[in-house]
């Protein structure tokens, strides 16, 4: 069987870009078990209450749901469990010292597997207060009625 080549995206958190103001992101291994890739090749994760953590040199990644595999038996794993992110020493100190700074948390953005291999990645990101929010919106909703405009105009022929 020829291996997997290119990125299927399994899960993105639209609301952490919502929500948040990322900073910068990194990309992450998990370390699953078998019905976890099997369920998570189903195309099934949420990733909205989902956060990660440093403890004791090592990331770990909280609170994001794989359902069980529906095929599974005694074997499957439990849906919310805490995984285990594989980075680098150096990412894993850097992600360190921006969290204790204070104001900053871990958001994973999108599960995804690329080249056969499942990856998360994780956003350094600062919380939004409400006028953020309703002012992302706005910017967000002129640049829609403008491109709308310009295409309105287009097709008129000028």
């Amino acid at each position: 069987m020829p291996k997997e080549q290119g990125e299927k995206i399994v899960a993105t958190n639209r609301r952490a870009r919502h929500e948040y103001t990322i900073e910068k992101t990194y990309e992450a291994g998990l370390v699953l078990t078998g019905t976890e890739v099997k369920s998570l090749r189903q195309g099934r994760a949420n990733l909205s209450d989902g956060y990660a953590y440093i403890n004791g040199g090592e990331a770990f990644l909280d609170a994001v749901h794989i359902p069980e595999y529906s095929q599974g038996s005694w074997t499957n794993h439990s849906s919310k469990r805490i995984r285990k992110l594989l980075l680098n020493k150096d990412e894993i100190v850097k992600l360190s010292h921006a969290v204790s700074a204070g104001g900053y948390t871990l958001v994973p953005l999108r599960l995804y597997f690329l080249n056969g291999r499942a990856k998360i990645e994780i956003g350094v990101a600062k919380g939004k207060r409400e006028f953020d929010k309703r002012q992302t919106l706005r910017e967000r909703q002129d640049k829609r009625e403008a491109e709308r405009a310009m295409r309105m105009r287009n097709r008129t022929g000028e």
